[in-house]
């Protein structure tokens, strides 16, 4: 579409228009897009193959209208997209964004401010450690607290945990595991339930997956009276526990560790508590709702993804740790071309010094924006109807002679099956491979969206309840739907 440098450089002076124009009809086009969402599929009966040739073209050398790209985007992206917002979308926990997130993501690209340094990003630092502060005081952290900002709970369990590991092992940064005095022998207490990424932790940090140790549980919780125990049995073996790393608001079950009184074992035993409430931490701003965190202000670290059960657009995660000190030990490196305390200063105010990232978006501003214009209370509201939501779910599950829930919800995670009398006498693998196959054919027919786990040994349909609008009547569509299928699949 631009043949010279002349051409391209000299629509710089109409790009506030272009923008006006485009945006215009790109605003238009989203609200349209969710005030019709209930009629279109959930998913795409696609396959990845047929996707990914409608995508397989050569690199444009030249432009086109920005109205043809556009119009490619809908129909050939947004067409076949999962559609989150949809409420019968009831799949992964990725949360339909609030509109006032969805606009305040757009005005963050255009600032395009790199948070990870204070000159680069005068306002967006001071917002960010405001929102900080907010989250620290939601949980119950004393004003030693500080925290970042992190792309999700993956970089926020890295982060929490190499505090903890410094902590335990000073100059282990700066000599490596090999090198520092016991560092070798380090090991990490886990719920059996804890997220893939805090293994992976693991193996980043050098420790290495086997150090990574399973707590013995109840009722589907890590166990206190175990984890004691296993303080006490792997320091008879001579290792040396630098963390235990609990969950609230666990990926397969939703299901939160007794925090309290596993601070309680931690304290005794003068280790490290980190808890993993990517998920579930957003409780806390729920009065009715805030027994289920219970302690978390105990806590050493603290990974928070408000793109969860905050209802932001990805990515916005948030690590928060105790003592600051120890935040300001995990990454340790020297770059005068980026990171200085200016006159005056105690503390250098540049978060890139924090966190794993160099490239820091302004995603801060997002929550900012809702938490003042939705207050605190809508977010507990939020919460509390997606529960109850659930909850009328397991009633119903309960109440039928086809489906069985695997267990009583916490939040708004539930795990059931769908056994048809149609299975009776039929083998444990074949009953799984129905689930699994009732699943993918659910999800490909556009009706709704779910997923499968395993637990203990079997499969199970998982449910996350992310939009509050889903309601009976939905809950209602996908158990019908399924039986459906599920006689097909049973002929």
């Amino acid at each position: 579409m631009y043949t010279t440098l002349h051409d391209a450089v000299a629509t710089s002076a109409m790009d506030a228009e272009s923008l006006r124009s485009a945006g215009h009809d790109l605003i238009d086009r989203m609200a349209d897009y969710l005030a019709g969402i209930e009629s279109r599929p959930v998913s795409t009966p696609l396959s990845p193959a047929a996707l990914q040739a409608r995508f397989d073209q050569p690199l444009p050398r030249e432009g086109r209208p920005a109205e043809q790209v556009w119009d490619d985007v809908w129909r050939d992206v947004v067409g076949d997209a999962i559609h989150v917002n949809h409420p019968m979308y009831m799949g992964h926990q990725v949360a339909p964004p609030l509109p006032h997130a969805i606009l305040a993501d757009t005005l963050v690209s255009m600032l395009n401010q790199s948070l990870a340094v204070w000159e680069m990003s005068p306002t967006g630092t001071m917002v960010e450690a405001r929102v900080v502060r907010w989250l620290a005081d939601a949980i119950g952290f004393p004003e030693s607290a500080d925290g970042t900002l992190v792309s999700g709970g993956s970089v926020a369990n890295l982060t929490g945990l190499l505090a903890a590991r410094e902590a335990r092992f000073p100059g282990c940064w700066r000599d490596g595991v090999a090198r520092t005095a016991e560092a070798e022998r380090a090991c990490l207490l886990v719920s059996e339930h804890s997220h893939y990424s805090v293994e992976r932790t693991a193996g980043l940090m050098g420790i290495g997956s086997d150090a990574v140790i399973g707590v013995g549980e109840r009722e589907g919780k890590m166990c206190p009276d175990a984890l004691a125990e296993a303080i006490g049995r792997v320091r008879a073996e001579g290792r040396i526990p630098f963390a235990v790393c609990a969950t609230a608001g666990a990926t397969a079950m939703g299901l939160f560790d007794p925090l309290d009184r596993i601070a309680d074992v931690c304290q005794a035993a003068g280790v490290w508590l980190h808890v993993d409430g990517a998920h579930g931490a957003s409780y806390a701003l729920s009065e009715s709702m805030h027994g289920l965190v219970h302690g978390i202000g105990r806590a050493d670290s603290v990974a928070w993804d408000p793109h969860k059960m905050l209802w932001m657009p990805m990515s916005t995660g948030a690590v928060l740790v105790r003592d600051r000190r120890h935040l300001d030990a995990a990454f340790q490196q020297k770059a005068p071309y980026l990171f200085h305390a200016r006159p005056g200063e105690d503390r250098c105010r540049d978060a890139g010094r924090m966190t794993l990232q160099c490239s820091r978006r302004f995603d801060a501003l997002k929550l900012w924006v809702c938490l003042q214009h939705y207050g605190a209370n809508h977010f507990a509201a939020l919460l509390e109807r997606t529960a109850d939501t659930t909850r009328s779910l397991h009633d119903k599950l309960a109440d039928a002679d086809d489906f069985a829930p695997s267990h009583a919800p916490e939040s708004n995670i539930l795990c059931f099956r769908h056994l048809p009398a149609a299975l009776d006498g039929r083998t444990d693998g074949e009953v799984d491979a129905f689930q699994s196959e009732l699943r993918s054919r659910y999800n490909t027919s556009g009706t709704g969206w779910i997923t499968l786990t395993v637990l203990h040994g079997r499969r199970t349909l998982r449910v996350t309840l992310m939009n509050p609008r889903t309601a009976d009547e939905h809950l209602d569509r996908m158990l019908d739907s399924l039986r459906s299928i599920g006689r097909e699949i049973l002929g």
